[in-house]
C-alpha cells in the first residue's frame, strides 16, 4: 500500500450569526449618547451617565454672604453687594465712633467721679471785681461760714486762680451772709450766678447756676478737666436795699482723687 500524503488545510468557513434586532425602549434619552433608557434607571445603560443630575443649587442672597466673612460665596451670589455692604457698615463705625468719642470720655468721667473720692482744693489767689470794706473776696475761702465776700451788687465777680491743673468735680456755694437763718437774711443774696471755669488750654466752660433762696451748702457738679482758674459773676439778687449788700459766705472746689 502506497503512503498518504497528508491532506491541505482548509480554513473554517464562518458562520453567520444573525445580527440582533435593537431593543426598542421607551424612556428618556441620555444626554450624552442619547441612549433610550428604562423610566426607572438612574443611569445609562449604554454610557453610565447619570440620567436626572441634581440640580444646581441656586446662588445664595446677598445677605447671607456678609457674615461671617469666611463664608465662601459661589458665582452671581452678591459679591459686590457685600463688599458694599462691609464698607458702608466700617464708614459708619468710624463715623459713630468719631461723634460719640467725646460724650464717651464725658460719660466715663462722669463715672469715675461718682464712684471716686474727691478732694478740697485750695486757690493760691483770690480777686473780686468789687468788695465792700471789711468783706474782701478771699473770706469767700477762709473756712467761715460767718465772713463773707460783700458785693455792691448784681454783675460783680470773683475769681479763683489755682496752683496747679486739676479735675473739678464739685462747687460748693454758702450762699448769703451766714449760715444762721436769723443772719442769713439780713443781706441780699444771690439767686443765679454764671459759673467760668477755664481749662489749662484756655477753654472756658461756662454754666449757669441757680441758687436757693436758704442758708446752707448747695453743691454744684460740674467735671471739667484740667482748671486753673474759675470765676463767679452775680446775675441776679435778692433783698438788696440801700445800706444794704450782697453776701457770698463760703465758695469751695473739690477734686477728684
Amino acid at each position: 500500500m502506497l503512503p498518504v500524503q497528508p491532506a491541505r488545510p482548509v480554513a473554517p468557513r464562518p458562520r453567520v450569526r444573525p445580527v440582533e434586532a435593537p431593543e426598542e425602549v421607551a424612556g428618556r434619552p441620555c444626554r450624552e449618547c442619547g441612549t433610550h433608557n428604562p423610566p426607572d434607571r438612574r443611569f445609562c445603560r449604554r454610557c453610565a451617565a447619570p440620567l436626572a443630575p441634581a440640580p444646581a443649587p441656586a446662588p445664595l442672597p446677598w445677605w447671607r454672604t456678609v457674615w461671617p466673612l469666611r463664608r465662601r460665596v459661589r458665582a452671581g451670589s452678591g459679591r459686590a453687594v457685600r463688599l458694599l455692604v462691609i464698607l458702608a457698615v466700617v464708614a459708619a463705625l468710624c463715623a459713630a465712633g468719631f461723634l460719640l468719642l467725646p460724650a464717651g470720655r464725658a460719660l466715663i468721667g462722669d463715672t469715675r467721679d461718682k464712684l471716686g473720692g474727691a478732694a478740697a482744693v485750695t486757690p493760691t489767689l483770690v480777686t473780686a471785681s468789687a468788695e465792700v470794706p471789711s468783706h474782701p473776696a478771699t473770706d469767700t475761702t477762709d473756712g467761715l461760714s460767718n465772713h463773707y465776700w460783700g458785693a455792691p451788687g448784681a454783675g460783680a465777680s470773683v475769681t479763683f486762680t489755682f496752683g496747679e491743673p486739676f479735675r473739678l468735680v464739685d462747687v460748693i456755694v454758702t450762699n448769703g451772709a451766714s449760715t444762721s437763718p436769723q443772719q442769713y437774711a439780713r443781706e441780699a443774696r444771690a439767686l443765679r450766678m454764671d459759673l467760668e471755669m477755664t481749662s489749662a488750654d484756655g477753654t472756658v466752660h461756662h454754666e449757669a447756676l441757680s441758687l436757693s433762696d436758704k442758708p446752707g451748702p448747695q453743691t454744684v457738679p460740674t467735671g471739667v478737666d484740667d482748671v486753673v482758674a474759675v470765676r463767679l459773676v452775680l446775675r441776679s439778687v435778692t433783698g438788696l436795699a440801700p445800706g444794704r449788700h450782697v453776701a457770698v459766705a463760703e465758695v469751695e472746689f473739690f477734686r477728684r482723687t
